[in-house]
């Protein structure tokens, strides 16, 4: 890295960052941007506009709607940015690495909208009463670590880690037999267990049947090489060879997302800033926790409205 020229890179949200109105102020000054809301709603057969920019809490956790309406908000913000700010690497969490395949021309806008439009699906029906998710906090990943182990080893259950998203914070993913004995491990640990409003034990095997139905899709997909480079959620690393990208996409709904490392190595790649388009800035925040012991200074920012972006390149 030139220490007079650090990176910037672009990283994308997945699910739990929905908001009501997201991608309205933008979309109603530009009909370009209306018109990816409507090409989104086409594509999905979900009324988007309507349920998140006049719907309830419950309409808008669907992950049927929601994994296209979050996709098509992130990339209508980036593409405004785009226009002002310049990236040189990318990355999404969970869901939010489609909008990175497709920020990065990896993947089209059409291609894009019509895999998450099918992932949401898929990924809704796979939905089972028996699985769940848990969010584990103040807990360090050694002791997150052996209470998995425990509790396979009590019960014999699926359970797992499906996201080291901050080194206090880890998602579990498995039957809710076990995330309850897991909860109760936590809690004598003095951490906590949270159980989340999903529909199902996502990134692990027990979706491995969703996950086989979106394989043909992603077979099926155009892969272009991206314009620079993407941090995988598989891998944590960037890949260019567009077979390799999609073989890991392939793997990517039954596998953890390991964001803190893919932070990490993004600013040992030399990246000190990260822009953020989309709802609520979720990973701006976790951004503070995986910085947490770095020496130089490095900057994270939401852009989640047309006020931020511009108020993130002044005067272009």
């Amino acid at each position: 890295m030139n220490a007079n020229n650090p990176l910037t890179a672009v990283i994308f949200p997945g699910q739990g960052s929905q908001v009501k109105d997201m991608g309205r102020d933008l979309a109603e000054s530009d009909s370009d941007y209306m018109y990816l809301w409507q090409q989104a709603e086409a594509i999905s057969r979900q009324p988007l506009r309507e349920i998140y920019w006049g719907g309830d809490d419950h309409d808008m956790a669907d992950t049927r709607a929601l994994q296209p309406a979050m996709t098509v908000c992130c990339l209508s913000l980036w593409m405004y940015a785009s226009k002002r700010l310049a990236a040189d690497c990318f990355a999404g969490h969970s869901l939010g690495e489609y909008a990175a395949l497709a920020a990065a021309k990896v993947l089209s806008v059409d291609q894009t909208l019509e895999l998450v439009s099918l992932r949401g699906r898929l990924m809704a029906e796979a939905g089972c009463e028996d699985d769940g998710m848990h969010a584990i906090l103040k807990l360090s990943l050694k002791n997150t670590e052996e209470v998995v182990q425990a509790v396979r080893e009590r019960t014999g259950l699926e359970i797992g880690i499906a996201n080291y998203n901050t080194p206090g914070q880890f998602v579990l993913s498995g039957k809710k037999e076990a995330l309850a004995a897991a909860a109760e491990l936590v809690k004598e640990l003095k951490g906590r267990a949270i159980p989340l409003p999903v529909s199902g034990a996502f990134h692990s095997p027990l979706i491995a049947e969703a996950a086989e139905e979106l394989r043909s899709q992603l077979v099926a997909a155009e892969w272009k090489a991206p314009s620079a480079p993407v941090y995988f959620n598989v891998t944590a690393s960037p890949e260019a060879n567009p077979e390799a990208i999609r073989d890991i996409m392939v793997r990517q709904m039954t596998s953890s997302v390991r964001w803190i490392e893919i932070t990490r190595n993004q600013y040992e790649a030399g990246v000190r800033t990260w822009y953020e388009p989309g709802p609520k800035g979720v990973l701006t925040k976790m951004l503070g926790q995986n910085m947490a012991e770095v020496k130089d200074e490095w900057t994270g920012r939401s852009l989640d409205s047309m006020a931020a972006v511009l108020d993130a390149a002044p005067g272009l």
